[in-house]
């Protein structure tokens, strides 16, 4: 990965000679994707799983899946290629295939998560799929970084730390506070610079930012974000 979304303890000499790679999964759910957006690939290694009718976005994005999980209400039922492993998941569950996802990641020894898919599409997915980027960032064993893209538009979750957006196709960046008051937040590197500022859950203006230059900084001294870019 770039430098996008790293945070600040680790040194640009570390991330240059790829000495902290963590282990990666990649879930592909269904919905709206914008492939020829989506920067987040695989490498060699990574664990990558299809959720449902995500089967149908790696087919069309031509990855290959390791896995293949869920009820497949959507999809139907899946054609298996030779070497992938088929979990089907019942249809009542108090789990989304997403999330069911999400913890056969942990299980198999994932440290980050990229999510591609769900932000285009129904709201309650999309919200859903920002709260998992939450509960990852907030474990207690391991905080587990997560990005969310559609290709359109890429998410995460940060709390009391930093990250360093690259500039990309992305015009806009946004903060969503996710909680009641996030304090001392501070931007540089884009177009409407903040020092020591506050967002508020129910008044959420730190929105439409441009990253001006080669990338933003954002720190957060208190408090959880979301941070949100978009094409438009």
């Amino acid at each position: 990965m770039t430098v996008t979304g790293r945070m600040f303890r680790r040194s640009p000499r570390a991330l240059k000679k790829g000495t902290m790679m963590e282990k990666r999964a990649f879930i592909y759910t269904g919905g709206i994707v914008y492939d020829e957006y989506v920067i987040e690939k695989p490498r060699k290694g990574d664990l990558v799983i299809a959720a449902d009718a995500g089967v149908l976005t790696t087919q069309r994005m031509g990855v290959k899946p390791d896995v293949m999980v869920g009820d497949f209400d959507t999809l139907g039922e899946p054609d298996v290629p030779d070497g992938v492993e088929l979990q089907r998941l019942p249809a009542e569950k108090a789990v989304t295939d997403t999330q069911y996802a999400v913890s056969l990641a942990l299980s198999r020894g994932a440290e980050e998560v990229v999510i591609v898919g769900g932000l285009e599409g129904r709201l309650d997915h999309t919200l859903s799929l920002l709260a998992i980027a939450e509960k990852l960032w907030e474990r207690k064993e391991k905080r587990i970084p997560c990005v969310i893209t559609s290709g359109k538009n890429r998410a995460r979750f940060i709390r009391n730390s930093g990250v360093i957006l690259a500039r990309e196709h992305y015009r806009y960046f946004s903060l969503i506070a996710a909680d009641e008051r996030v304090k001392g937040i501070t931007l540089e590197g884009c177009k409407y610079p903040l020092q020591k500022g506050e967002i508020r859950r129910t008044h959420q203006w730190a929105v439409s930012n441009e990253i001006e230059g080669n990338c933003a900084l954002i720190e957060v001294r208190r408090g959880g974000v979301w941070v949100i870019e978009s094409m438009d």
